[in-house]
């Protein structure tokens, strides 16, 4: 039990719910995360656990230390919140999915080799693209697919990574990589596309606003910070990254602000927070990679009390759009306040959690002499407060009466909101429970006066913005379409080329096909006069002769008919 793989209590807890119904299926769903919480706060030590061989490799399935416990210790609590959010769903697949999903990125986190890794990154993308396709929608099961092969392109490159960097260094242990060779690039875009990296980011905003309320909860939490881990692990200190990082806290923000679905406003404000994160890793400073690891942990737990706030939104009134809501907080007051405080969280009000992490990375910037970054971080995070900490429960609970009178979601919703909005208040107030669990050494002290006056400042005028625009009219409203950004290159530009392509093709298509046809027939011809009626054709064949005829004549088939 001191070195029990994290990841198999979630598989075993998903093999026993699978064969479970009713009650007794969501009660071991939810011991599961305590089960492995008490298993990791008791059992788990420092250290290196469960090697094995591979060919003259070993691999290591657990390798325990600070930064691994951190997003160990996050992955429960997250997990835990989502399956109470969960609890009224009588679907044996998303508490299996979401489960064997949890194990996954747990697994990955603990992985002390790229094959490990890999194996783990794999089965992550597999089990939560069942999390989308429990929505049942059309649009739900076209995202999955794009979902799913972005997720696997990701893998594929992540295995060609590491087998290209054990040529390159001999070496297949996740450790810290550069970017000298060809191998270490790999990996790197591997990690990049799971972290959404600009222009790679799309899979966030077409898939997760079509999962099912409660699966857009779990997939929030796991896989964009499985990837932050992974480049803390392997790339702290990589100047590129700071770049990166500073492209996905700004580009989101002008998306956020025009997009109507309000999931998918989210979707944007997740890759904005992530961009803190890749600047941090990308300082390297330990001021700066706690504030990158710290951030990922609050923001976990913010964005996962937005998301289930608006998740809420759409179980009991089937809608998400801004222009269909408005008027909620009448009759669900308890989400509206909630919602606020997750609002605030992500804002960087004083006394929430976001407040005390994200400041660290933009200390960290300016410590480091990058102060045109600082500035990037500051618009961000301005606009983060217009597009999350305003518009999300704006438009969804207050703007206009939409004439909707749905009641409070489920119990467990709410409790699990509650548990969510509590934690978003205690490490903002007591900040140095979490201080206390970070991976460097924490010299650091959030609420001075010179950070409280600018942060409020910050916020008072952005929320003078917002008004002001708003009795302009200058404000984009919220208009019931679908705005879609980079990937617009491969779901409308790469179709109008390959449909363009084959209608040139067309012609060129038709004569080699009457030509194929005109050859096989004088073929067929010559063999009938030379063997008569009874021809080679039609007389009575041992049954390999015949097999192998059929074969040829069915790959000259595929071959003339998909040319």
């Amino acid at each position: 039990m001191s070195s029990l793989l994290p990841a198999l209590v979630f598989y075993a807890g998903a093999a026993i719910v699978a064969l479970m119904r009713g009650r007794a299926q969501v009660a071991v769903a939810l011991m599961v995360p305590l089960i492995g919480a008490a298993n990791l706060l008791l059992n788990v030590e420092h250290g290196v656990f469960w090697q094995m061989g591979l060919f003259d490799y070993a691999l290591t399935l657990m390798r325990v230390d600070n930064l691994s416990l951190l997003f160990g210790y996050l992955f429960h609590i997250a997990a835990f919140i989502g399956i109470v959010f969960s609890l009224h769903l009588r679907d044996t697949t998303q508490h299996v999915a979401a489960l064997l999903y949890a194990g996954s990125a747990l697994g990955a986190v603990f992985a002390g080799d790229l094959i490990t890794l890999f194996v783990f990154w794999e089965i992550l993308a597999f089990t939560s693209v069942f999390l989308i396709l429990a929505r049942r929608t059309r649009q739900a099961e076209s995202a999955a697919m794009r979902y799913l092969i972005v997720q696997i392109g990701s893998g594929v490159l992540l295995l060609a990574g590491a087998l290209v960097n054990l040529h390159e260094t001999g070496s297949i242990a996740f450790d810290r990589l550069t970017l000298d060779g060809f191998g270490g690039w790999l990996i790197f875009i591997a990690f990049g596309i799971k972290c959404a990296f600009p222009l790679l980011h799309n899979w966030v905003t077409d898939a997760y606003p079509e999962a099912t309320p409660t699966g857009g909860v779990f997939l929030s939490a796991f896989t964009t910070k499985v990837a932050v881990y992974a480049l803390a692990r392997a790339f702290p200190g990589t100047e590129i990254l700071i770049y990166i990082g500073a492209a996905m806290t700004a580009f989101p923000i002008f998306y956020a602000v025009i997009e109507n679905d309000l999931r998918r406003v989210l979707c944007y404000s997740m890759i904005n927070q992530i961009g803190f994160m890749v600047i941090g890793i990308g300082l390297g400073t330990d001021l700066a990679l706690n504030g990158a690891v710290s951030h990922a942990f609050n923001d976990v737990i913010f964005k996962g009390l937005l998301f289930m706030s608006m998740g809420a939104v759409l179980h009991v009134t089937g809608r998400i759009n801004g222009s269909d809501l408005g008027g909620l907080y009448k009759t669900m007051p308890l989400t509206t306040i909630l919602c606020v405080v997750g609002a605030a969280s992500i804002s960087a009000f004083p006394l929430f959690s976001g407040f005390v992490s994200k400041s660290m990375v933009m200390a960290a910037a300016l410590e480091e002499g990058h102060g045109w970054v600082w500035l990037i971080m500051l618009f961000a995070s301005a606009g983060v407060f217009h597009h999350a900490g305003i518009k999300i429960p704006f438009f969804a609970f207050f703007a206009h009466d939409s004439g909707i009178r749905a009641k409070e979601p489920p119990v467990n919703m709410l409790i699990a909101m509650g548990i969510a909005a509590a934690i978003c208040v205690f490490n903002g107030v007591y900040p140095w429970a979490l201080y206390s669990l970070l991976p460097w050494p924490v010299e650091y002290e959030p609420y001075t006066a010179t950070h409280v006056i600018t942060q409020t400042q910050l916020l008072f005028f952005s929320a003078l913005a917002f008004v002001f625009l708003k009795l302009t009219g200058l404000y984009p409203p919220e208009l019931p379409s679908v705005n879609i950004d980079a990937e617009w290159t491969y779901r409308r530009l790469f179709p109008r080329m390959v449909r363009r392509i084959l209608g040139l093709a067309a012609p060129i298509d038709e004569a080699v096909r009457r030509a194929a046809n005109s050859r096989i027939q004088r073929f067929l011809a010559r063999l009938y006069r030379h063997h008569g009626p009874e021809g080679v054709l039609a007389r009575t064949w041992a049954t390999g002769s015949t097999a192998l005829w059929v074969a040829v004549l069915l790959s000259v088939y595929l071959v003339v008919y998909y040319l």
